[in-house]
């Protein structure tokens, strides 16, 4: 992230009016992509497009949709951090959000037919907007610093991957305990990504750093949901 926005002042340097005003900015976008990725998945379900998606994923191996979940994001993030056109931000937050939406719907589609109460569902967002809010809290009482989780999170989203092509390619299965560790990985990303805002963002990047923080809690929300599956 340090190199990504090198030669930028960081809103940390700023007074303390501004720094507000952007940390304000930021958690008011990642509000709209989450209502906006809600609007999103009811009206894909109510109009029956979910059912179309669906059929055109029935050849695509459930562990390739993890991959392009993760990969995705990755590349949004990327996109979002380095450019510095307010407008291209925007495109790369608005298109991230459709993103997920898409490549959730079978998974939400499972959730939901084995609780068509929809409680699952809900208890896995409850658990992952906790989850972010204590991870956010720690960030922001703390004060500290944990641009060092880089290097971790680099490594261990690539050990992801090589997991998620490892079982593709030898036909194993990745079972609760890989669902717990991408858990802890989200919440790490969380903590990181909390952390940039408040130390390293220029104060024109909110739109790029909503985006970085709403890709990490759809990761965690994503496994916190397939955790909750894995019990039933």
């Amino acid at each position: 992230m340090q190199q990504a926005i090198q030669g930028f002042t960081p809103v940390s340097a700023l007074d303390s009016d501004t720094r507000s005003a952007f940390i304000w900015r930021v958690y008011a976008h990642v509000a709209l992509a989450i209502a906006g990725f809600v609007v999103i998945e009811t009206w894909l379900f109510s109009s029956g497009w979910a059912e179309r998606i669906l059929s055109v994923m029935a050849g695509v191996s459930w562990l390739l949709v993890l991959g392009a979940f993760m990969i995705v994001g990755w590349l949004a993030s990327h996109v979002a951090h380095r450019v510095e056109s307010v407008p291209l931000q925007y495109l790369a937050l608005a298109g991230f959000v459709v993103a997920e939406a898409l490549i959730f719907v079978p998974l939400l589609w499972v959730a939901n037919q084995a609780d068509p109460s929809g409680t699952m569902i809900q208890n896995a967002a409850g658990v992952t907007l906790l989850g972010t809010a204590g991870l956010t809290a720690v960030a922001f009482i703390t004060r500290k610093d944990f641009s060092f989780l880089r290097g971790m999170l680099v490594w261990g989203g690539m050990l992801a991957i090589v997991a998620i092509v490892g079982a593709v390619l030898f036909g194993f299965e990745l079972g609760t305990w890989f669902s717990v560790a991408m858990i802890g990985f989200a919440g790490a990303a969380v903590l990181y990504d909390t952390s940039n805002i408040l130390h390293h963002y220029p104060a024109d990047r909110h739109v790029g750093a909503a985006l970085g923080l709403f890709a990490s809690i759809a990761l965690m929300f994503w496994y916190v949901l397939r955790l909750f599956m894995s019990r039933d």
